[in-house]
């Protein structure tokens, strides 16, 4: 059989990753990675406001530029085999867009509006619309935050249409409908010029918007017009059906044909969430929690639906059918901040000497521009070594990760960090090791969580930069949940789930479980939990569920 490829296009939070895979053995033969320049110069961004915006230009930019550079490294007539494209996003991460399904600020008009913006996961800017759904859903007979954990968050679809519905009202005159970013790159692709025939995924319909097929879809109007009339008809500019994103949702239109240099004939797959599809390419298991460990942190599980039957997980993201694997209960649980927590440190040290370096008598520009950036790339790493090498202590300085609230278990983003028994002798690595082992005691809250409720948590396989690139907090990882985590061979899961969706979509395999066997790389590490180190951490993490307890009442 010829060779074909497929595309897997992989927005994350700074950057897109486009990959060209082999569809019939997983290889792979080129990729590109392109930084969103508005997003990296922080326009449009307040982050003491926890207000996170991106530009549809950076993601329009960085999908042309990634695409084509894939093309041209790999040379050859490659670009007449390529047969499908699929994209997976970060979410929930959606825009106001007009009846055609544009973006406000791609108008003229709103060009340099945030709030006709895509809204980030982690923009918190409707902390109090949350707040508003949560207590207005306990007034209805039907519990409609049943299958999102019971608690609706800031991060989530409602909460930021609302938001942006009352502080904006050029933006409310203006704005159709609201997309998230998912559904919106395959519906650019393929030529969508009508919202209503926009093809939403289950994935984002159902774990962010409160789509469920147990109450005909979105919950009725009156949930939404009785909470605040700005809402009221809006269900209607929305959507009734949801696909998987095993299907296809039309071909590459021809003016993306053109600009990427593709054959019309290409198929697009529908969207997805990036670590529901990194789960994928992580080749995620039944039971096994697949953590997708970046900025933050979304833990996927996927269980049969025979054997869910009724149970409901408190306090999670969500559980879906289909949104992972079609045919499988997906659930998704996460943590706002993981890497984050980990960079705010390492800025919180390198920041301040910014102005000394650049403005020193002793070195030239040109040197301490390297030796910035040899500090903030190397920061971390040290950090970690240094911390590895601490005496483990029951009464070390102990933090609480909510950095940037708390995703899950039950979702709170007006939460606070906290570090305790710093003294005179606390130095930045045990600051570090805290931090660490504080970001894995959050993981440890979310297993508990699914073993809780009846969903065993039987394994844990980390997917990631993370993962991948921090042996110390892997280790740390093993020892808290007191079991092996196994280490995914492939850099860049996301992209790659996104390409086996493809592949897919494209009727290549049957169903995408198929193609998980023939294309995924399988793992190359494992972590075994320090024995000697177990009994302590289950000390620390009885004293971190009661700080974080202080906290929470205190908040």
């Amino acid at each position: 059989m010829a060779d074909k490829f497929v595309i897997g296009v992989d927005y994350g939070t700074d950057s897109v990753r486009s990959v060209i895979l082999n569809a019939m053995n997983g290889d792979e033969i080129a990729s590109s990675v392109f930084y969103y320049p508005r997003w990296k110069d922080g326009l449009y961004c307040e982050p003491h406001q926890n207000q996170f915006r991106q530009h549809p230009l950076d993601y329009i930019e960085g999908l042309e530029n990634t695409i084509k550079d894939c093309i041209k490294k790999a040379g050859g007539n490659i670009a007449n085999n390529i047969v499908a494209i699929s994209v997976d996003t970060t979410g929930s991460t959606p825009v106001a867009v007009d009846k055609h399904g544009t973006p406000l600020s791609l108008l003229p008009q709103f060009e340099s509006n945030p709030n006709g913006m895509f809204v980030l996961w982690k923009d918190h800017t409707s902390v109090k619309e949350a707040a508003e759904f949560n207590e207005h859903a306990k007034k209805f007979g039907i519990n409609y935050l049943q299958y999102v954990g019971g608690i609706y968050s800031s991060e989530w679809f409602w909460s930021k249409l609302l938001h942006i519905l009352r502080v904006d009202e050029d933006v409310r005159n203006a704005c159709y409908s609201f997309v998230e970013h998912c559904d919106w790159i395959p519906f650019l692709l393929t030529g969508g010029n009508d919202v209503h025939q926009m093809k939403r995924g289950v994935c984002s319909a159902g774990h962010k918007a409160l789509w469920a097929e147990e109450y005909g879809g979105l919950p009725p109007n009156e949930f939404f017009s009785s909470l605040d009339n700005l809402l009221n008809g809006f269900t209607s500019r929305l959507f009734t059906q949801t696909f998987t994103s095993d299907k296809a949702a039309g071909n590459l239109s021809k003016e993306w044909s053109e600009r990427l240099g593709l054959s019309t004939n290409v198929i697009i797959g529908v969207g997805a969430f990036d670590a529901h599809m990194g789960a994928v390419g992580g080749q995620i298991e039944p039971y096994h929690l697949s953590k997708v460990m970046g900025t933050s942190t979304c833990d996927m599980l996927v269980a049969p639906m025979i054997e869910v039957k009724d149970k409901l997980v408190k306090g999670i993201c969500g559980q879906v059918p289909g949104s992972i694997i079609p045919g499988m209960m997906g659930m998704e649980a996460g943590q706002s901040a993981f890497g984050d927590t980990y960079a705010w440190f390492r800025n919180l040290i390198t920041n301040s000497f910014k102005n000394i370096i650049k403005d020193s008598a002793v070195i030239d520009a040109a040197v301490a521009d390297l030796l910035l950036k040899e500090m903030h790339e190397k920061m971390i790493t040290h950090l970690s070594d240094a911390a590895s090498k601490l005496a483990l202590n029951e009464n070390d300085e102990l933090a609480v990760d909510w950095l940037n609230g708390r995703r899950t278990p039950d979702a709170n983003q007006e939460l606070k960090a906290s570090i305790i028994n710093l003294s005179l002798g606390t130095d930045a690595p045990r600051i570090f090791k805290a931090l660490a082992e504080a970001t894995c005691f959050g993981a440890r809250a979310i297993v508990e969580r699914f073993n809780d409720e009846g969903i065993s948590v039987k394994g844990l396989i980390g997917l990631g930069g993370v993962a991948r690139k921090s042996s110390y907090i892997m280790q740390v990882m093993a020892d808290v949940m007191n079991m092996p985590i196994r280490i995914h061979a492939s850099e860049q899961t996301c992209a790659t789930g996104a390409a086996m969706f493809a592949a897919t979509a494209a009727g290549i395999y049957n169903k995408v479980e198929d193609a998980m066997q023939t294309m995924g790389s399988g793992f190359d590490a494992e972590y075994q939990p320090n024995k000697k180190n177990i009994a302590l951490y289950n000390k620390r993490y009885e004293k971190y569920k009661a700080l974080g307890k202080f906290v929470e009442t205190k908040a």
